[in-house]
Protein backbone atom coordinates (compact mmCIF):
# COMPACT_ATOMS: atom_id res chain seq x y z
CA UNK A 1 0.00 0.00 0.00
CA UNK A 2 1.35 3.43 -0.92
CA UNK A 3 0.27 7.00 -0.04
CA UNK A 4 -1.65 8.38 2.91
CA UNK A 5 -4.79 6.83 4.35
CA UNK A 6 -7.71 9.16 3.52
CA UNK A 7 -10.47 9.93 6.04
CA UNK A 8 -13.80 11.75 5.53
CA UNK A 9 -15.40 13.21 8.68
CA UNK A 10 -19.16 13.78 8.45
CA UNK A 11 -20.68 15.63 11.42
CA UNK A 12 -22.99 18.64 11.81
CA UNK A 13 -21.04 19.89 14.84
CA UNK A 14 -18.20 22.17 13.78
CA UNK A 15 -16.28 21.56 16.99
CA UNK A 16 -16.26 17.81 16.37
CA UNK A 17 -15.17 18.25 12.76
CA UNK A 18 -12.40 20.70 13.68
CA UNK A 19 -10.98 18.64 16.53
CA UNK A 20 -11.00 15.39 14.54
CA UNK A 21 -9.54 17.14 11.49
CA UNK A 22 -6.63 18.50 13.52
CA UNK A 23 -6.11 15.22 15.33
CA UNK A 24 -5.98 13.01 12.22
CA UNK A 25 -4.01 15.52 10.13
CA UNK A 26 -1.29 15.62 12.79
CA UNK A 27 -1.23 11.80 12.69
CA UNK A 28 -0.43 11.90 8.96
CA UNK A 29 -3.85 11.13 7.47
CA UNK A 30 -5.35 12.87 4.42
CA UNK A 31 -8.52 14.39 5.92
CA UNK A 32 -11.65 16.06 4.48
CA UNK A 33 -14.82 17.17 6.27
CA UNK A 34 -18.53 17.47 5.47
CA UNK A 35 -21.19 19.09 7.65
CA UNK A 36 -24.04 16.87 6.49
CA UNK A 37 -24.80 13.67 4.56
CA UNK A 38 -25.75 15.45 1.33
CA UNK A 39 -22.44 17.31 1.22
CA UNK A 40 -20.59 14.10 2.03
CA UNK A 41 -22.20 12.22 -0.87
CA UNK A 42 -21.26 15.08 -3.22
CA UNK A 43 -17.63 14.84 -2.07
CA UNK A 44 -17.70 11.06 -2.54
CA UNK A 45 -18.73 11.55 -6.17
CA UNK A 46 -15.26 12.88 -6.95
CA UNK A 47 -12.94 11.32 -4.36
CA UNK A 48 -12.40 7.92 -2.77
CA UNK A 49 -11.87 7.67 1.01
CA UNK A 50 -10.38 4.71 2.86
CA UNK A 51 -12.29 5.52 6.08
CA UNK A 52 -15.53 7.45 6.59
CA UNK A 53 -16.46 8.65 10.10
CA UNK A 54 -20.16 9.53 10.05
CA UNK A 55 -22.38 10.92 12.80
CA UNK A 56 -25.61 8.97 13.13
CA UNK A 57 -27.81 11.96 14.05
CA UNK A 58 -27.69 14.86 11.60
CA UNK A 59 -30.29 17.24 10.16
CA UNK A 60 -31.92 15.84 7.03
CA UNK A 61 -30.42 12.51 6.04
CA UNK A 62 -29.05 10.63 9.05
CA UNK A 63 -25.88 8.58 9.23
CA UNK A 64 -27.59 5.22 8.74
CA UNK A 65 -29.28 6.31 5.51
CA UNK A 66 -26.07 7.91 4.29
CA UNK A 67 -24.27 4.61 4.98
CA UNK A 68 -26.82 2.69 2.91
CA UNK A 69 -26.30 5.08 0.00
CA UNK A 70 -22.53 4.75 0.29
CA UNK A 71 -22.88 0.98 0.09
CA UNK A 72 -25.00 1.36 -3.07
CA UNK A 73 -21.97 3.01 -4.68
CA UNK A 74 -20.15 -0.35 -4.42
CA UNK A 75 -17.25 1.25 -2.60
CA UNK A 76 -15.11 -0.70 -0.17
CA UNK A 77 -14.58 2.29 2.13
CA UNK A 78 -14.60 1.45 5.84
CA UNK A 79 -17.53 3.24 7.52
CA UNK A 80 -17.44 3.95 11.26
CA UNK A 81 -20.62 5.32 12.87
CA UNK A 82 -20.36 8.03 15.54
CA UNK A 83 -23.25 8.43 17.95
CA UNK A 84 -24.11 10.17 21.19
CA UNK A 85 -26.88 7.65 21.66
CA UNK A 86 -25.29 4.39 22.66
CA UNK A 87 -28.39 2.32 22.00
CA UNK A 88 -28.04 -1.30 21.05
CA UNK A 89 -30.63 -0.85 18.31
CA UNK A 90 -28.74 1.79 16.32
CA UNK A 91 -25.41 0.05 16.79
CA UNK A 92 -26.75 -3.32 15.65
CA UNK A 93 -28.55 -1.75 12.69
CA UNK A 94 -25.38 0.00 11.58
CA UNK A 95 -23.38 -3.23 11.78
CA UNK A 96 -26.13 -5.16 9.96
CA UNK A 97 -25.92 -2.63 7.15
CA UNK A 98 -22.21 -3.34 6.82
CA UNK A 99 -20.61 -0.66 9.00
CA UNK A 100 -17.15 -1.57 10.24
CA UNK A 101 -17.86 -0.44 13.83
CA UNK A 102 -19.34 2.38 15.90
CA UNK A 103 -18.07 4.65 18.64
CA UNK A 104 -19.96 6.76 21.16
CA UNK A 105 -19.60 10.45 21.95
CA UNK A 106 -17.86 11.91 23.82
CA UNK A 107 -14.87 10.04 22.42
CA UNK A 108 -12.25 8.39 24.52
CA UNK A 109 -9.05 9.31 22.61
CA UNK A 110 -7.53 5.88 23.24
CA UNK A 111 -10.65 4.09 22.00
CA UNK A 112 -10.83 6.17 18.84
CA UNK A 113 -7.10 5.74 18.13
CA UNK A 114 -7.43 1.99 18.63
CA UNK A 115 -10.43 1.83 16.27
CA UNK A 116 -8.71 3.82 13.53
CA UNK A 117 -5.53 1.77 13.93
CA UNK A 118 -7.50 -1.46 13.47
CA UNK A 119 -9.24 -0.04 10.41
CA UNK A 120 -5.89 1.05 8.97
CA UNK A 121 -4.44 -2.42 9.58
CA UNK A 122 -7.38 -3.95 7.73
CA UNK A 123 -6.77 -1.64 4.77
CA UNK A 124 -3.08 -2.62 4.76
CA UNK A 125 -3.96 -6.32 4.95
CA UNK A 126 -6.39 -5.94 2.04
CA UNK A 127 -3.69 -4.21 0.00
CA UNK A 128 -1.18 -6.98 0.81
CA UNK A 129 -3.74 -9.64 -0.14
CA UNK A 130 -4.32 -7.92 -3.47
CA UNK A 131 -0.58 -7.81 -4.08
CA UNK A 132 -0.31 -11.52 -3.19
CA UNK A 133 -3.19 -12.34 -5.53
CA UNK A 134 -1.48 -10.44 -8.34
CA UNK A 135 1.75 -12.28 -7.60
CA UNK A 136 -0.03 -15.64 -7.71
CA UNK A 137 -1.78 -14.74 -10.95
CA UNK A 138 1.58 -13.76 -12.43
CA UNK A 139 2.69 -17.36 -11.97
CA UNK A 140 0.48 -18.14 -14.98
CA UNK A 141 2.84 -16.17 -17.19
CA UNK A 142 5.78 -17.78 -18.92
CA UNK A 143 7.98 -14.70 -19.18
CA UNK A 144 11.05 -16.75 -18.16
CA UNK A 145 10.72 -18.67 -21.42
CA UNK A 146 12.39 -16.31 -23.87
CA UNK A 147 11.51 -16.59 -27.53
CA UNK A 148 9.42 -15.28 -30.41
CA UNK A 149 10.41 -17.86 -33.01
CA UNK A 150 7.75 -20.04 -34.56
CA UNK A 151 9.16 -23.25 -32.98
CA UNK A 152 8.96 -21.70 -29.48
CA UNK A 153 5.50 -20.26 -30.13
CA UNK A 154 4.36 -23.78 -31.02
CA UNK A 155 5.81 -25.10 -27.75
CA UNK A 156 4.00 -22.42 -25.72
CA UNK A 157 0.72 -23.19 -27.51
CA UNK A 158 1.21 -26.83 -26.58
CA UNK A 159 1.89 -25.86 -22.96
CA UNK A 160 -1.38 -23.92 -22.88
CA UNK A 161 -3.26 -26.80 -24.50
CA UNK A 162 -2.14 -29.52 -22.10
CA UNK A 163 -1.71 -27.60 -18.83
CA UNK A 164 -5.26 -28.05 -17.54
CA UNK A 165 -5.30 -31.82 -17.94
CA UNK A 166 -3.69 -34.22 -15.49
CA UNK A 167 -2.23 -36.50 -18.15
CA UNK A 168 1.43 -37.57 -17.95
CA UNK A 169 3.79 -35.62 -20.20
CA UNK A 170 7.20 -36.36 -21.67
CA UNK A 171 9.29 -33.31 -22.57
CA UNK A 172 11.94 -34.18 -25.14
CA UNK A 173 14.89 -31.99 -26.06
CA UNK A 174 18.65 -31.76 -26.16
CA UNK A 175 20.54 -30.89 -22.99
CA UNK A 176 20.32 -27.22 -22.15
CA UNK A 177 17.14 -26.44 -24.09
CA UNK A 178 15.09 -25.60 -20.99
CA UNK A 179 12.99 -28.69 -20.34
CA UNK A 180 12.56 -27.87 -16.64
CA UNK A 181 11.33 -24.36 -17.50
CA UNK A 182 8.63 -25.89 -19.69
CA UNK A 183 7.65 -28.26 -16.86
CA UNK A 184 7.32 -25.26 -14.53
CA UNK A 185 5.20 -23.43 -17.09
CA UNK A 186 2.85 -26.41 -17.41
CA UNK A 187 2.51 -26.69 -13.63
CA UNK A 188 1.99 -22.94 -13.19
CA UNK A 189 -0.85 -22.94 -15.71
CA UNK A 190 -2.56 -26.03 -14.27
CA UNK A 191 -5.22 -26.47 -11.61
CA UNK A 192 -2.42 -27.81 -9.40
CA UNK A 193 -0.43 -24.56 -9.38
CA UNK A 194 -1.15 -23.81 -5.70
CA UNK A 195 0.38 -27.16 -4.72
CA UNK A 196 4.05 -28.19 -4.99
CA UNK A 197 6.10 -28.80 -8.10
CA UNK A 198 8.65 -31.37 -6.91
CA UNK A 199 11.72 -32.01 -9.07
CA UNK A 200 13.90 -35.14 -9.08
CA UNK A 201 17.07 -35.36 -11.18
CA UNK A 202 17.15 -39.11 -11.67
CA UNK A 203 20.55 -39.22 -13.34
CA UNK A 204 22.29 -37.79 -10.29
CA UNK A 205 21.24 -40.63 -7.97
CA UNK A 206 22.11 -44.30 -7.64
CA UNK A 207 19.30 -46.85 -7.71
CA UNK A 208 19.07 -47.14 -3.90
CA UNK A 209 19.25 -43.38 -3.35
CA UNK A 210 16.62 -42.75 -6.03
CA UNK A 211 14.29 -45.28 -4.42
CA UNK A 212 14.61 -43.52 -1.04
CA UNK A 213 14.28 -40.11 -2.71
CA UNK A 214 11.08 -41.02 -4.54
CA UNK A 215 9.32 -43.15 -1.93
CA UNK A 216 10.86 -41.93 1.33
CA UNK A 217 11.98 -44.25 4.12
CA UNK A 218 11.07 -45.24 7.65
CA UNK A 219 13.45 -44.95 10.57
CA UNK A 220 15.86 -47.89 10.64
CA UNK A 221 15.22 -48.88 7.00
CA UNK A 222 18.96 -48.86 6.36
CA UNK A 223 22.17 -47.72 8.02
CA UNK A 224 21.94 -44.01 8.62
CA UNK A 225 18.12 -43.85 8.45
CA UNK A 226 17.73 -42.10 11.80
CA UNK A 227 14.23 -40.78 11.19
CA UNK A 228 11.16 -41.17 8.99
CA UNK A 229 11.44 -39.22 5.75
CA UNK A 230 8.79 -38.34 3.17
CA UNK A 231 9.57 -39.18 -0.43
CA UNK A 232 9.08 -36.92 -3.42
CA UNK A 233 5.89 -38.67 -4.53
CA UNK A 234 4.40 -37.99 -1.10
CA UNK A 235 5.57 -34.36 -1.19
CA UNK A 236 3.93 -33.89 -4.60
CA UNK A 237 0.44 -34.79 -3.33
CA UNK A 238 -2.01 -32.45 -5.08
CA UNK A 239 0.78 -31.08 -7.28
CA UNK A 240 3.25 -32.19 -9.94
CA UNK A 241 6.37 -34.35 -9.84
CA UNK A 242 9.04 -33.64 -12.47
CA UNK A 243 11.33 -36.58 -13.26
CA UNK A 244 14.36 -35.28 -15.15
CA UNK A 245 16.66 -37.64 -17.08
CA UNK A 246 14.10 -40.44 -16.99
CA UNK A 247 16.17 -42.70 -19.35
CA UNK A 248 18.78 -43.16 -16.58
CA UNK A 249 16.32 -45.03 -14.31
CA UNK A 250 17.30 -48.67 -13.74
CA UNK A 251 15.09 -51.59 -14.92
CA UNK A 252 14.12 -52.34 -11.30
CA UNK A 253 13.08 -48.74 -10.69
CA UNK A 254 11.19 -48.68 -13.98
CA UNK A 255 8.98 -51.47 -12.61
CA UNK A 256 8.45 -49.55 -9.37
CA UNK A 257 7.59 -46.36 -11.27
CA UNK A 258 5.06 -48.16 -13.45
CA UNK A 259 3.30 -49.58 -10.39
CA UNK A 260 3.13 -46.18 -8.68
CA UNK A 261 1.87 -44.42 -11.80
CA UNK A 262 -0.89 -46.96 -12.23
CA UNK A 263 -2.06 -47.12 -8.61
CA UNK A 264 -0.90 -43.76 -7.15
CA UNK A 265 0.05 -45.77 -4.06
CA UNK A 266 3.42 -46.84 -2.64
CA UNK A 267 5.24 -47.71 0.57
CA UNK A 268 8.28 -46.03 2.05
CA UNK A 269 11.51 -47.99 2.02
CA UNK A 270 11.44 -50.19 5.14
CA UNK A 271 7.79 -49.33 5.79
CA UNK A 272 4.61 -51.41 5.67
CA UNK A 273 2.01 -48.64 5.42
CA UNK A 274 0.52 -47.94 2.00
CA UNK A 275 0.57 -44.25 1.12
CA UNK A 276 -1.68 -42.60 -1.47
CA UNK A 277 -0.67 -39.48 -3.37
CA UNK A 278 -2.49 -37.53 -6.08
CA UNK A 279 0.21 -36.22 -8.39
CA UNK A 280 0.74 -35.42 -12.04
CA UNK A 281 3.97 -36.69 -13.57
CA UNK A 282 6.08 -34.80 -16.09
CA UNK A 283 9.26 -36.44 -17.40
CA UNK A 284 12.16 -35.05 -19.36
CA UNK A 285 14.57 -36.81 -21.67
CA UNK A 286 17.39 -35.87 -24.03
CA UNK A 287 17.30 -39.33 -25.58
CA UNK A 288 14.87 -41.05 -27.95
CA UNK A 289 12.78 -43.15 -25.57
CA UNK A 290 10.99 -44.86 -28.46
CA UNK A 291 14.34 -46.13 -29.74
CA UNK A 292 15.30 -47.21 -26.20
CA UNK A 293 12.10 -49.28 -26.11
CA UNK A 294 13.04 -50.88 -29.42
CA UNK A 295 16.54 -51.58 -28.06
CA UNK A 296 15.09 -53.14 -24.91
CA UNK A 297 16.66 -50.61 -22.52
CA UNK A 298 13.38 -48.93 -21.53
CA UNK A 299 10.15 -50.72 -20.63
CA UNK A 300 7.50 -50.46 -23.32
CA UNK A 301 4.60 -50.43 -20.81
CA UNK A 302 6.21 -47.60 -18.81
CA UNK A 303 6.89 -45.67 -22.02
CA UNK A 304 3.25 -45.78 -23.07
CA UNK A 305 2.12 -44.96 -19.52
CA UNK A 306 4.24 -41.82 -19.57
CA UNK A 307 3.92 -40.80 -23.21
CA UNK A 308 0.32 -39.59 -23.19
CA UNK A 309 1.51 -36.15 -24.32
CA UNK A 310 4.92 -35.42 -25.85
CA UNK A 311 6.35 -31.90 -26.14
CA UNK A 312 9.56 -31.47 -28.11
CA UNK A 313 11.70 -28.39 -27.43
CA UNK A 314 13.70 -27.21 -30.43
CA UNK A 315 17.49 -26.79 -30.10
CA UNK A 316 18.81 -23.24 -30.13
CA UNK A 317 20.27 -23.64 -33.65
CA UNK A 318 16.68 -24.04 -34.91
CA UNK A 319 15.49 -20.80 -33.28
CA UNK A 320 18.20 -18.33 -34.30
CA UNK A 321 15.82 -15.35 -34.09
CA UNK A 322 15.56 -15.93 -30.32
CA UNK A 323 19.32 -15.48 -29.72
CA UNK A 324 19.27 -11.64 -29.45
CA UNK A 325 16.43 -11.81 -26.92
CA UNK A 326 18.24 -14.45 -24.88
CA UNK A 327 21.48 -12.45 -24.98
CA UNK A 328 19.68 -9.34 -23.67
CA UNK A 329 18.03 -11.42 -20.95
CA UNK A 330 21.31 -12.94 -19.73
CA UNK A 331 23.15 -9.61 -19.88
CA UNK A 332 20.51 -8.03 -17.66
CA UNK A 333 20.52 -11.04 -15.32
CA UNK A 334 24.29 -11.07 -14.72
CA UNK A 335 24.75 -7.31 -14.70
CA UNK A 336 22.17 -7.21 -11.90
CA UNK A 337 23.79 -10.03 -9.91
CA UNK A 338 27.27 -8.53 -10.31
CA UNK A 339 26.18 -4.95 -9.60
CA UNK A 340 27.33 -3.85 -13.04
CA UNK A 341 25.84 -1.15 -15.20
CA UNK A 342 24.01 -2.62 -18.15
CA UNK A 343 26.35 -3.89 -20.85
CA UNK A 344 25.53 -4.10 -24.55
CA UNK A 345 26.86 -6.51 -27.15
CA UNK A 346 28.92 -5.59 -30.18
CA UNK A 347 27.09 -6.37 -33.48
CA UNK A 348 30.02 -8.51 -34.67
CA UNK A 349 29.84 -10.62 -31.50
CA UNK A 350 26.08 -11.03 -31.86
CA UNK A 351 26.47 -12.04 -35.50
CA UNK A 352 29.03 -14.69 -34.50
CA UNK A 353 26.63 -16.07 -31.89
CA UNK A 354 23.85 -16.31 -34.48
CA UNK A 355 26.11 -18.41 -36.73
CA UNK A 356 27.24 -20.81 -33.99
CA UNK A 357 25.47 -24.18 -33.65
CA UNK A 358 25.37 -24.24 -29.81
CA UNK A 359 25.77 -27.93 -28.90
CA UNK A 360 25.03 -26.92 -25.31
CA UNK A 361 21.98 -24.87 -26.35
CA UNK A 362 20.58 -22.11 -24.13
CA UNK A 363 22.65 -23.23 -21.15
CA UNK A 364 25.82 -22.80 -23.19
CA UNK A 365 24.75 -19.33 -24.37
CA UNK A 366 24.10 -18.32 -20.77
CA UNK A 367 27.56 -19.57 -19.76
CA UNK A 368 29.12 -17.53 -22.57
CA UNK A 369 27.37 -14.31 -21.54
CA UNK A 370 28.21 -14.79 -17.85
CA UNK A 371 31.86 -15.40 -18.73
CA UNK A 372 31.98 -12.35 -21.01
CA UNK A 373 30.59 -10.07 -18.30
CA UNK A 374 32.99 -11.46 -15.68
CA UNK A 375 36.15 -11.04 -17.74
CA UNK A 376 35.11 -7.98 -19.73
CA UNK A 377 35.95 -4.52 -18.44
CA UNK A 378 34.09 -2.36 -20.93
CA UNK A 379 30.51 -1.41 -21.62
CA UNK A 380 30.29 -3.86 -24.50
CA UNK A 381 30.72 -7.58 -25.03
CA UNK A 382 33.17 -7.99 -27.91
CA UNK A 383 34.04 -10.96 -30.05
CA UNK A 384 37.26 -11.54 -28.12
CA UNK A 385 35.24 -11.91 -24.90
CA UNK A 386 33.43 -14.96 -26.30
CA UNK A 387 35.11 -18.39 -25.90
CA UNK A 388 35.13 -19.57 -29.51
CA UNK A 389 38.03 -21.96 -29.10
CA UNK A 390 38.23 -25.33 -30.88
CA UNK A 391 37.11 -27.27 -27.82
CA UNK A 392 34.59 -24.70 -26.62
CA UNK A 393 32.62 -26.99 -24.31
CA UNK A 394 35.63 -28.41 -22.48
CA UNK A 395 37.14 -24.95 -22.23
CA UNK A 396 33.94 -23.48 -20.78
CA UNK A 397 33.65 -26.19 -18.14
CA UNK A 398 37.34 -26.01 -17.31
CA UNK A 399 37.17 -22.23 -16.90
CA UNK A 400 34.30 -22.09 -14.41
CA UNK A 401 36.59 -22.19 -11.35
CA UNK A 402 38.91 -19.66 -12.97
CA UNK A 403 35.94 -17.41 -13.72
CA UNK A 404 34.83 -17.55 -10.09
CA UNK A 405 38.36 -16.78 -8.93
CA UNK A 406 38.61 -13.76 -11.23
CA UNK A 407 35.18 -12.51 -10.24
CA UNK A 408 35.86 -12.74 -6.49
CA UNK A 409 39.24 -11.04 -6.90
CA UNK A 410 37.65 -8.30 -8.99
CA UNK A 411 34.96 -7.58 -6.39
CA UNK A 412 37.46 -7.73 -3.52
CA UNK A 413 39.76 -5.27 -5.28
CA UNK A 414 36.90 -2.93 -6.12
CA UNK A 415 35.87 -2.90 -2.44
CA UNK A 416 39.41 -2.56 -1.01
CA UNK A 417 39.27 -6.13 0.31
CA UNK A 418 36.34 -5.35 2.61
CA UNK A 419 35.18 -8.90 3.38
CA UNK A 420 31.67 -8.01 4.62
CA UNK A 421 30.87 -5.77 1.66
CA UNK A 422 32.29 -8.24 -0.86
CA UNK A 423 30.37 -11.16 0.67
CA UNK A 424 27.15 -9.16 0.43
CA UNK A 425 27.74 -8.28 -3.22
CA UNK A 426 28.51 -11.84 -4.34
CA UNK A 427 25.70 -13.16 -2.11
CA UNK A 428 27.66 -15.54 0.16
CA UNK A 429 28.37 -15.46 3.88
CA UNK A 430 31.72 -14.34 5.28
CA UNK A 431 32.87 -17.89 6.11
CA UNK A 432 32.21 -19.06 2.55
CA UNK A 433 34.10 -16.06 1.17
CA UNK A 434 37.08 -16.74 3.45
CA UNK A 435 37.10 -20.37 2.27
CA UNK A 436 37.09 -19.32 -1.39
CA UNK A 437 39.90 -16.82 -0.78
CA UNK A 438 41.90 -19.67 0.75
CA UNK A 439 40.92 -22.10 -2.01
CA UNK A 440 42.08 -19.75 -4.77
CA UNK A 441 45.08 -18.49 -2.78
CA UNK A 442 44.01 -14.88 -3.23
CA UNK A 443 46.28 -12.30 -1.65
CA UNK A 444 45.53 -8.76 -0.59
CA UNK A 445 47.95 -6.24 -2.16
CA UNK A 446 48.26 -4.49 1.22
Amino acid sequence: MSGKISILIVDDEASVRDSLYQWFTEDGFDVDCAENATQALQILDSKYFDIILADIKMPGMDGLEMHRRIRSLNTDSIVIIMTAFASVTTAVQALKDGAYDYITKPFDPDDLSHLIRNATNQISLKSENEALKNKIVSLDNVENIIGVSEPMMNVLKEVERVALSSSPIIITGESGTGKELIAKAIHSNSHRKFNPLVSVHCGALSESLLESELFGHDKGAFTGAMYNRKGRFEMADGGTIFLDEIPTVSPKMQIELLRVLESKTFMRVGGNKEITSDFRVICATNKDLKKMVEDGTFREDLYYRLNVVNITIPPLRERIEDIPLLVDHFIEKYCTSMSRNNVSIDPAALKRLKHYDFPGNVRELENMIERAIVIGNGKEIRLKDLPFEKDIINNSIESLAELEKKYILKVLTKNDWNISRTAKIIKVDRVTLYNKIKKYNLKSPK
